[in-house]
C-alpha cells in the first residue's frame, strides 16, 4: 500500500510541476510572488521580507550558473571552425530554452525558492516540533514492545500514506500560482510530523 501510495503520488506531482508552466506564463507567477512578497512584509514585516526574497534570488543565481545551458555570450569568438560550431550550438539552446515554457519554469523555480525561503525563518521552531512529535512516537512504540501489546500494520500504513501524500501536496503548494497565507506552508510541516510521529509509533518493535 505504501508503495503503491508513494508511486502514485510522485508520477501525479511529476505530471503537475510539468504541466503548470504550460497553462500560466511567467507573468502569472512573477505577480504571484510580488503579491506573497506584499503578504510577507505585512506578516513579518520589511527586513524579513526582503531577507526572503534575497535568499529566493540567490538560489535562482546559483542555479543558473550550475545550468550546462550556455548563453550565446559565453560562446568563443574565435575565427575559427571550432569557433563557428561553438557559437552556432549556443545559439541553438538559446532558441531551445529561451521560450515561453522554459521561462515559465524559471519563474516557478523564483515563486518555489521564495516561499521555501519562507520555511527557513520558521525553521528553528519547526525542528524542534519535529523532533520532540517523533521522539514521542517513539516512546510510544517502546512502551507498546514492554507491554507486549500488538502493533498495527493497518494505522502505520495509514499514517506513512497520509505523511508521503502531505509531502507531494507540500511540493505541489510551493509552485502552484494560488496565493497563500505565510502561516499555510509552515503548518503543512507540523502535520508532516505528525503523522511521521504516529507512523513510528505504530511500527512493530520486538520487546
Amino acid at each position: 500500500m505504501i508503495r503503491s501510495v508513494a508511486v502514485l503520488s510522485l508520477v501525479s506531482l511529476l505530471v503537475l510541476v510539468l504541466y503548470l508552466p504550460s497553462a500560466h506564463p511567467p507573468e502569472r507567477f512573477l505577480a504571484q510572488l510580488r503579491a506573497e512578497h506584499q503578504a510577507a512584509a505585512l506578516f513579518w514585516g520589511d527586513e524579513p521580507a526582503l531577507r526572503m526574497l534575497s535568499r529566493a534570488l540567490t538560489v535562482q543565481d546559483t542555479a543558473r550558473q550550475t545550468s550546462p545551458v550556455p548563453s550565446s555570450g559565453e560562446a568563443p569568438t574565435l575565427g575559427s571552425v571550432d569557433g563557428a560550431v561553438a557559437q552556432e550550438m549556443a545559439s541553438v539552446n538559446q532558441r531551445l530554452f529561451n521560450n515561453t515554457y522554459f521561462r515559465s519554469i524559471d519563474a516557478l523555480f523564483l515563486l518555489a525558492s521564495f516561499r521555501l525561503a519562507t520555511l527557513l525563518e520558521w525553521l528553528p521552531w519547526l525542528l524542534a516540533f519535529t523532533v520532540a512529535v517523533v521522539a514521542d512516537g517513539g516512546v510510544s512504540r517502546l512502551i507498546k514492545s514492554k507491554e507486549f501489546l500488538q502493533h498495527d500494520p493497518e494505522l502505520f500504513a495509514l499514517y506513512a500514506s497520509a505523511a508521503i501524500v502531505a509531502v507531494c501536496g507540500t511540493v505541489l503548494g510551493l509552485v502552484a500560482p494560488l496565493t497563500l497565507h505565510p502561516l499555510v506552508m509552515p503548518c503543512v510541516p507540523l502535520l508532516v510530523s505528525l503523522l511521521v510521529g504516529r507512523a513510528v509509533g505504530s511500527f512493530h518493535r520486538r520487546g
